[in-house]
């Protein structure tokens, strides 16, 4: 992961902003601020920034709208925070494409654990696997980890960061059931929480976005007690 990576704060509480910016600084980030929403959709989409880290309530333009606006142009990673306990607006959140959320008030350090684990994925080279430029295979499945794209049924697959990470994981382990714990440390990049709601929210988008299979059920398999499947035909 690149040490200089470009954060983007978009929270309308200053001093917060201005402390979360200072240990994001000392942990080798650049980090800049934006205190409204209106103000942070104009910066995320200026490019420039390898993450948005977006406070749900703000004035002006609230993070949802907000992170509505982005992902309707940009595919930049987004981490959320959300108030904690507000799990509709966490759920919510993840539905139009955040990569991952931290509950409000949050310490320094699991910002910056959180925004790494991101990185870490989005920035990662091929594993040794997968011949360079070549792409993985699963079925009707086509994914090149290296340009971080995929082809479904010969169409391009449009997904957000952790959305191909997720999906990436169950390609590898195409037939084979892959628990919700394997998703969490290879897709999300941290330990599976308790209440956690995160991956089944992005496996839903996945599914909408793979449409259903010729018998009407789902490409992506949940075995109740173990975890999901993606199934190769």
């Amino acid at each position: 992961m690149d040490e200089m990576s470009r954060v983007l704060l978009v929270d309308d509480d200053v001093e917060l902003s201005s402390m979360l910016s200072e240990y994001i600084a000392q942990e080798g980030f650049v980090a800049e601020c934006v205190h409204d929403g209106e103000a942070g959709v104009a910066a995320a989409l200026a490019g420039g920034y390898d993450i948005v880290v977006l406070d749900v309530m703000m004035p002006r333009v609230g993070g949802i709208e907000a992170l509505r606006r982005i992902r309707a142009q940009s595919k930049v990673p987004v981490l959320m925070l959300t108030a904690k306990g507000d799990d509709v607006d966490r759920i919510v959140g993840l539905e139009l494409g955040a990569d991952d959320y931290v509950p409000k008030p949050c310490t320094p350090r699991e910002l910056v654990a959180r925004l790494r684990a991101i990185l870490r994925r989005t920035q990662a080279a091929a594993p040794a696997e997968a011949a360079p430029g070549g792409p993985l295979v699963a079925g009707e499945l086509c994914m090149w980890p290296q340009m971080r794209r995929a082809q479904w049924q010969g169409a391009p697959l449009e997904l957000t960061s952790t959305e191909y990470n997720l999906l990436e994981v169950l390609a590898r382990n195409a037939g084979r059931v892959v628990s919700k714990a394997e998703l969490s440390e290879q897709g999300l990049g941290r330990p599976l929480a308790r209440f956690d709601r995160s991956i089944d929210v992005h496996l839903s988008s996945i599914r909408h976005k793979l449409g259903a299979r010729p018998d009407g059920r789902s490409w992506i398999e949940t075995v109740r007690g173990l975890g999901y499947q993606l199934v190769r035909e």
